[in-house]
């Protein structure tokens, strides 16, 4: 039974369960009638096309100048190596945004996604087949992985590729299936009401859940231009009391067990949380009065402790919770 309201019910409840192997399903609700669709339509686009993850985007072969080419001693022609190349997921294990690596294999071998695991990349899907190489013959290829959105054709990976290497079409989407179903639900007897279930899977480039929160975070940032332009009033959340990393960055400073001269040395310049040390740059650090080298070296070594080194940056949206907490 419909009431006269003034403003639409707000969702309060979310589920999220793990179906497989780098698939969860998460469910919210309850939605008026119609606006869990008009939530779920954006995000899934989003999931989609803003995910994060890692391509090949050009490839050099010893002795092959082109993609029609042909390498002596190798099953595979250019064309069919490449199309196998593309299959096989890369993860940068660390900050980079590309790498360049060279490999070497001797013959006679199978080379599969496994054996181009090394200290630059990881190998999400280690069983596809790459190439097989025949007896006394010898495959040197190096590979340029760079980490971006969507899909990027060759045409445009061919400005930036090096010269003497083949421009690779790019698939950066981690996220393989993404779907969503809405359901009618009952809230206090009415019957107006609806829950959202997304289903979500990815290549192993990126967790479920990190995706999702990806795609949201995204989404507050495309409609951000509204409320700095209009003014337009945000509701307060009650998100941040309950996030346990939020919480543990408000510990005080004193509760660190830092030495004497290094706690009277944050003390004297403001600092009372962990949480504002935390937001600091290195340099600003470094710039805190009377804050010799060992004391630095106590602060930096306690943050590393903590799990927050300095060089390291806060999320976004944390960052964003704790400069409103201290009125940065």
């Amino acid at each position: 039974m419909k009431s006269i309201k003034t403003s639409p019910h707000v969702p309060n409840k979310i589920e999220v369960r793990e179906v497989g192997k780098n698939r969860i399903q998460i469910t919210a609700y309850p939605f008026e009638f119609g606006y869990a669709i008009t939530l779920a339509h954006p995000l899934r686009r989003l999931l989609l096309g803003s995910s994060v993850g890692y391509a090949p985007t050009a490839l050099h072969i010893a002795g092959a100048t082109h993609e029609f080419d042909s390498v002596r001693g190798v099953v595979e022609d250019v064309s069919h190596f490449i199309v196998n190349l593309k299959t096989i997921r890369f993860r940068i294990k660390d900050e980079s945004e590309v790498v360049s690596i060279d490999y070497k294999f001797n013959g006679p071998k199978v080379i599969k996604g496994e054996d181009l695991a090394n200290d630059l990349v990881d190998i999400v899907t280690p069983d596809i087949h790459l190439a097989t190489i025949n007896e006394d013959a010898v495959l040197n290829f190096t590979i340029i992985v760079k980490k971006g959105i969507g899909y990027v054709p060759s045409e445009e990976t061919r400005r930036e590729a090096p010269e003497g290497y083949m421009p690779l079409d790019a698939y950066f989407t981690p996220v393989s299936n993404v779907t969503y179903s809405i359901e009618n639900m009952l809230l206090e007897d009415d019957p107006n009401f609806e829950k959202v279930v997304f289903d979500i899977q990815t290549d192993g480039q990126i967790e479920p859940l990190a995706a999702f929160k990806n795609a949201l975070s995204v989404m507050h940032k495309q409609m951000a231009i509204f409320n700095s332009e209009l003014d337009i009033e945000v509701p307060e959340t009650e998100s941040s009391d309950e996030n346990p990393e939020f919480k543990k960055l408000l510990q005080t400073i004193d509760s660190l067990n830092l030495s004497a001269r290094s706690f009277n040395c944050l003390d004297r310049s403001g600092i009372k949380y962990l949480g504002e040390l935390v937001l600091l740059s290195e340099d600003q650090i470094k710039e805190i009065k009377n804050l010799g080298k060992k004391s630095l070296d106590e602060v930096t070594a306690k943050l590393e402790e903590l799990g927050y080194p300095v060089s390291k940056e806060v999320p976004e949206e944390l960052a964003a919770m704790l400069k409103k907490k201290f009125g940065k």
